[in-house]
């Protein structure tokens, strides 16, 4: 009887920290806020520097932000550092969708949106849906997302 209460509780503890820790659309709101401020308030080249650093407040679990030029190039991102400075506006989902042409795009007429595709989820490796809030900063689009489960 120890045994099952013991493993129960464990059980029950896994189960509420991950929970816990769960990523939601509101932090991929509050990412994207934090660097729109983050790059009024410092400018490009220092508020890029820091979110390119690895490790930085631009990325908290899975949520990270991502900073789009309007040609599709990436000016900043925490996670992957190989993106930076690459043109992504022809690179594609598994189903087809040119996901950065079509953000920076919606950017050009919409303040603020969600868009959604499928890409590698860096925490467990698998092709995930991910939910991408983007803010229009012109020249540039500023997206952060998160992984459905």
């Amino acid at each position: 009887m120890k045994i099952r209460t013991i493993t129960a509780l464990a059980i029950g503890l896994f189960v509420s920290t991950t929970l816990a820790f769960a990523a939601t659309k509101d932090d991929a709101v509050a990412m994207v806020k934090k660097t729109v401020a983050a790059i009024k308030a410092d400018g490009t080249e220092k508020a890029y520097a820091a979110i390119n650093t690895p490790g930085s407040a631009y990325q908290n679990g899975e949520v990270y932000v991502v900073v789009l030029g309007a040609d599709g190039t990436t000016f900043a991102h925490p996670v992957n550092p190989k993106l930076i400075g690459k043109n992504m506006m022809e690179v594609q989902d598994v189903d087809g969708k040119y996901f950065t042409k079509d953000m920076v795009t919606r950017s050009k007429t919409e303040a603020s949106f969600w868009y959604d595709f499928k890409f590698v989820n860096p925490a467990t490796k698998k092709i995930q849906v991910k939910d991408m809030y983007c803010e229009a900063l012109p020249p540039t689009t500023v997206c952060a997302g998160v992984y459905r489960p």
